[in-house]
């Protein structure tokens, strides 16, 4: 197995992002639902966020023991929002989580340029990129979620429906009707 190699692992198919010695960092092939980042529209940051709470105890609760076993705890950075300078929190352990700003640059292409250089960029990076960053929805492209801050701290970034890195964000309940992709992402061990 290699970087992009689709492998199921419990109810899902997920698209190997990066691969070392012992473990793999895994994101869904696909959207697995629709959901809100937080239960109301206030200011808030992964750390306290409504949907790491979800995927990281009922979505967690799905897999069974021996998959439990595979599921690597890591340490998150939240770094705040390269363009508007808003918080993203503190540093979180995370069975699973979303990816962030940085994460999704680093492993879908830009290597982060473009996410640092705002300049003649309208809310959003759009690339050569787009196409690896889409994704589907009941066969249908749809919008998803990261945990990175967007705007202000009732938004959280996301990528569009056809693939642009929307730095600007989505609020984070309400609006749009809709809630927004999940693609949860993990760490995986090579060795149980």
């Amino acid at each position: 197995m290699i970087k992009d190699d689709i492998i199921a692992f419990g109810n899902h198919n997920w698209l190997i992002l990066e691969w070392d010695d012992n473990r793999k960092l895994v994101i869904t092939k696909d959207i697995i639902e629709l959901r809100w980042y937080h239960t109301e529209f206030v200011d808030v940051t992964w750390p306290e966020s409504e949907i790491r709470k979800y995927l990281n105890t009922d979505f967690y609760d799905m897999f069974n023991q021996h998959e439990k076993e595979k599921i690597i705890p890591v340490v998150n950075r939240n770094p705040d929002n390269p363009w508007f300078g808003t918080k993203g929190g503190a540093d979180t352990m995370d069975k699973i989580f979303l990816l962030s700003l940085e994460e999704v640059c680093r492993y879908f292409g830009d290597s982060g340029k473009k996410l640092l250089n705002r300049d003649g960029q309208k809310w959003h990076i759009e690339d050569e990129n787009n196409r690896k960053r889409q994704a589907v929805y009941n066969n249908k492209p749809q919008w998803w979620r990261l945990r990175s801050p967007s705007y202000y701290s009732r938004t959280s970034a996301s990528i569009s429906s056809n693939g642009n890195v929307y730095v600007r964000g989505n609020g984070v309940h309400g609006s749009p009707k809709d809630g927004g992709g999940v693609r949860p992402a993990m760490w995986l061990t090579l060795e149980v």
